[in-house]
């Protein structure tokens, strides 16, 4: 696997949240009070998770989002900038309170909310502003907790200047056939499939968009289509202690090893490398590694 001292430029588009995680002993049943043995906050959201994950692993980062004007705000604002992460574009909004998930979790098990708030209000306008920045970039990475036109206009966009797009599916919806021929490279749940790509079978979808669309689930395992084989690589830790956040540092550490020419099997290895490496810390962000952690 090859990393050149050359730093790419990577722009984020997408979410930012502050996630607020309960601890129980067992996830709530409907009409069903359970009391919470822990309860703490972090930063989260898929979009500054990969703004965040590509910073930690040498990137010089853009990231595109939508926060409000209260103290999680700021709180979102003065983590990405200790992260070096340019929020030049990252706008505020008195229209709602910024993004928030509501997270209880139990023995590995999860229940999620999200709030989307203040990212509803990233517009097509937010992307223009940057868009001389789109001209000299080396990657543009989206999701799906932006409005779908937001995700669009940005992929034609990074597709008129020639650039790489990573698109990670989630949460899950249908995507446009133009989305999924155009993106360069595809993650995605697999859980979570038919929702994006309807009725089609895992094999016929991992066939049809080879080297393209990868599968990814809990477990840390990530499978996809060579044109030949299929290929599976799983790397989990021996405890596993917060699963969100993973496909986030999955799609950061594919990204980079993208942008340094590193083949599809490397970029996977890689990435389900960094995933692994969130999972044994609480926190989306927390456990992002350097990519000095990988030659120290």
């Amino acid at each position: 696997m090859n990393f050149s001292s050359e730093q790419p430029k990577i722009i984020v588009v997408g979410s930012s949240s502050i996630d607020l995680v309960l601890e129980t002993d067992k996830l709530p049943s409907p009409n069903e009070t359970v009391l919470a043995v822990n309860s703490e906050s972090y930063f989260g959201g898929k979009g500054a998770n990969q703004a965040v994950g590509t910073a930690r692993l040498g990137a010089s980062v853009y990231f595109i989002g939508c926060v409000g004007m209260d103290p999680l705000g700021q709180q979102i604002m003065r983590n990405l900038v200790g992260e070096n992460v340019n929020v030049g574009f990252v706008h505020e909004t008195d229209k709602e309170s910024t993004g928030t998930a509501y997270v209880t979790t139990s023995e590995g098990n999860a229940a999620i909310v999200v709030v989307p708030a203040a990212n509803k209000y990233l517009s097509v306008s937010h992307i223009d502003e940057a868009d001389r920045y789109f001209h000299t970039s080396d990657l543009i990475l989206v999701q799906l907790e932006v409005s779908m036109d937001v995700v669009e206009y940005t992929v034609r966009k990074a597709k008129k200047y020639g650039k790489k797009v990573g698109l990670y599916a989630s949460p899950a919806m249908r995507v446009s056939d133009e989305i999924l021929e155009t993106v360069d490279f595809i993650v995605a749940k697999s859980n979570e499939l038919f929702i994006i790509f309807g009725e089609e079978k895992r094999e016929e979808v991992l066939k049809k968009y080879f080297n393209k669309v990868f599968v990814r689930d809990d477990t840390n395992s990530t499978i996809y289509f060579d044109g030949t084989e299929m290929k599976y690589y799983r790397k989990n830790k021996d405890k596993t202690v917060y699963k969100m956040g993973m496909g986030d540092a999955f799609t950061s550490g594919f990204a980079i090893a993208l942008c340094h020419g590193n083949s599809v099997e490397d970029c996977v290895k890689f990435g389900n490398e960094v995933s692994s490496r969130v999972s044994g810390n609480k926190g989306s962000q927390t456990g992002l590694p350097r990519m000095s952690d990988f030659f120290s």
